[in-house]
C-alpha cells in the first residue's frame, strides 16, 4: 500500500489516539504519517513521542512517522483520513451540565448525549465542529472523516450541516456488547460458544438508542434465546450481587433487559446511556431507583482522575519504553480504513445520515444502522421501519436534536430552552424549575456560549 496521512484532531487524547497508535503498530499492511493536533500540544507532542517508541518496540520503526502540529489548517494539509476525538471544553464545564441538575432531582449517568447534558454539550460542541468541517471542506475536502466524540448523532449532523459533501461517519462500540450479550445466551441454552463478531444482528436507531430486532448465528434464531436469557436474568440482572465490580462504566444490564420484556425488542447500549433518553420516572428517578436498577452514575470526577492516571502512565512509558504494552483496542477504525482503500470489505454499525435505511425517519438526519465499507465507498444498509415505543421515543430526540441546530444558526438560546422543555428527563419539572435550572447552567458555561444571543 502507498503511505497514508491521518490527521488526528484531539491528538492529545489519552485514550482514543493511544488506541490508534497501538492499533496502527500491530496492523503490518499499513504504513505513514499520524499528525496529531490538539489545543494541548504538549499532551500532543506526548503522543507522537510515544507513538515513535511503540513503532520501535515492532521492529519497522519508520512505518509509521508521528508529528504533532499547533495550526489545524497546516496538520489537515493532505489528509486521507481525518479523526476527531475532542472533548467539548472542559471538566470543569462537564461538572456543571452533568452534576448542577442534580440540584433539581435530575441524575445523569453518563452525561455526553442527552438530557441537559447532551444539550449543553452540544451548544459548546456546535461552533467548533463547524469550524473543523470547513477547515476540512478548505484543505482535505477528499478526506474520510472518522468521529468519536459525543453526542454522537449532533456531532456527524453539524459537520455535514457546515460541508454537506463531507465524507463523514461516526463510530460506537455500545452495538458490540450486546453481541456479547448475545453470545453468552447462545452459549448458555445451547453450548455453542463462538466470538461476539460472528453474531448477526440488524441496528437501527439512535447512536447510544439503538435498536436490535433481528440476531442470528448461522441457522438459529437468537431472539428467542435472548428472550429465555432476559426472563431468567432480569430480576437480579447479569452478575447477581456482584454486579458492583464490573466497574463505574457498567452496568447488571436489568435495564436492557427490562425493555426487551416491555417492547420485544433488543436494546443495544449501555443501560447507563439507555436510562437517559427515556423518561425521568422509568430509572433514574431518585438514586434508590438508580441503584435497584443496578448502574453506576458515573461521577466527572472519576473521569478526571483517570485522564490523570493516563496522563502519568503516557510519561511513565516515555521515560521507560520497556514498559510500553502493544494490545489490540477492540475498535475498528483501522478495519474500516482498511476497507475503504480495498484491502477488504467490512460491514458493522456506524452513524450515516439517513439515505432511507430507516425509511420512517427523517432523511438527513444522522441514524445508526449497519454499513458496508469497501474501497472508496461507505454505504448504509437498509435496516427497515423503526416501531412502537422506540419509534415513539426517537422521534422525541430529533425535534431536539433540530432545535439544537436551529440554536446553532439563529444563534439564539431560545431555541435550546424549548429543547430542554421536550427532554424526558427534564419533563416533570416546572415551568419555574426548568428556567431556573437553564439559566443557571447558562450562567457557568458562559465562556463557551459565546455563539449564542442569551435567552
Amino acid at each position: 500500500m502507498k503511505p497514508i496521512k491521518i490527521t488526528y484532531i484531539g491528538g492529545g487524547s489519552r485514550q482514543w489516539a493511544r488506541n490508534l497508535i497501538s492499533d496502527l503498530a500491530l496492523e503490518k499492511r499499513l504504513r505513514g504519517e499520524v499528525v496529531l493536533h490538539d489545543i494541548d500540544h504538549n499532551a500532543a507532542l506526548d503522543n507522537q513521542r510515544l507513538g515513535q517508541l511503540m513503532m520501535q518496540k515492532t521492529g519497522n520503526p519508520k512505518r509509521w512517522q508521528f508529528r504533532a502540529e499547533r495550526d489545524l489548517r497546516m496538520a489537515l494539509k493532505n489528509a486521507d483520513f481525518v479523526f476527531i476525538s475532542i472533548l467539548p471544553g472542559t471538566f470543569d464545564t462537564m461538572h456543571a451540565y452533568v452534576h448542577e441538575p442534580e440540584k433539581w432531582g435530575i441524575y445523569q449517568s453518563v452525561g455526553d448525549t442527552v438530557g441537559p447534558a447532551g444539550i449543553f454539550r452540544a451548544l459548546i460542541m456546535m461552533p467548533m465542529y463547524h469550524t473543523f468541517a470547513k477547515a476540512i471542506e478548505a484543505i482535505c475536502p477528499d478526506a474520510w472523516v472518522v468521529n468519536f466524540t459525543n453526542p454522537m448523532t449532533l456531532c456527524v449532523q453539524m459537520l455535514y450541516h457546515a460541508f454537506p459533501k463531507i465524507k463523514a461517519f461516526g463510530n460506537c462500540h455500545e452495538v458490540f456488547f450486546v453481541q456479547r450479550i448475545l453470545a453468552r445466551a447462545l452459549k448458555e441454552q445451547t453450548g455453542i460458544e463462538v466470538p461476539y463478531h460472528a453474531i448477526q444482528i440488524n441496528p437501527k436507531g439512535l447512536n447510544h438508542f439503538t435498536w436490535i430486532d433481528y440476531a442470528s448465528y448461522q441457522n438459529r434464531d437468537l431472539i428467542p434465546i435472548y428472550r429465555a436469557f432476559a426472563e431468567k436474568y432480569h430480576a437480579e440482572g447479569l452478575h447477581g450481587d456482584d454486579w458492583v465490580h464490573v466497574g463505574p462504566f457498567g452496568s447488571a444490564e436489568r435495564v436492557k433487559l427490562d425493555l426487551f420484556l416491555q417492547h420485544n425488542i433488543i436494546a443495544a447500549a449501555g443501560d447507563r446511556h439507555l436510562v437517559e433518553f427515556l423518561p425521568q420516572d422509568m430509572y433514574l428517578t431518585d438514586l434508590e431507583t438508580i441503584k435497584s436498577w443496578r448502574f453506576y452514575l458515573t461521577p466527572v470526577a472519576l473521569r478526571q482522575t483517570l485522564q490523570q492516571k493516563r496522563s502519568a502512565q503516557t510519561k511513565a512509558w516515555i521515560s521507560d519504553p520497556s514498559a510500553i504494552q502493544l494490545e489490540p483496542s477492540g475498535e475498528e477504525g483501522i478495519a474500516q480504513i482498511k476497507a475503504l482503500l480495498g484491502l477488504e470489505p467490512l460491514t458493522t454499525n456506524v452513524n450515516l445520515p439517513n439515505q432511507g435505511q430507516i425509511p420512517n425517519l427523517p432523511l438527513g438526519h444522522i441514524v445508526e444502522t449497519n454499513a458496508l465499507f469497501r474501497y472508496n465507498d461507505l454505504r448504509p444498509i437498509f435496516a427497515g421501519a423503526l416501531t412502537g415505543f422506540p419509534k415513539t421515543m426517537t422521534d422525541t430526540h430529533i425535534k431536539i436534536h433540530r432545535l439544537l441546530l436551529q440554536a446553532y444558526d439563529q444563534k439564539s438560546l431560545a431555541y435550546a430552552y424549548e429543547a430542554l422543555t421536550l427532554d424526558p428527563l427534564s419533563a416533570k419539572l416546572s415551568k419555574k424549575a426548568l428556567s431556573e435550572m437553564f439559566h443557571h447552567i447558562t450562567r457557568k458555561l458562559e465562556p463557551y456560549l459565546d455563539h449564542y444571543k442569551p435567552l
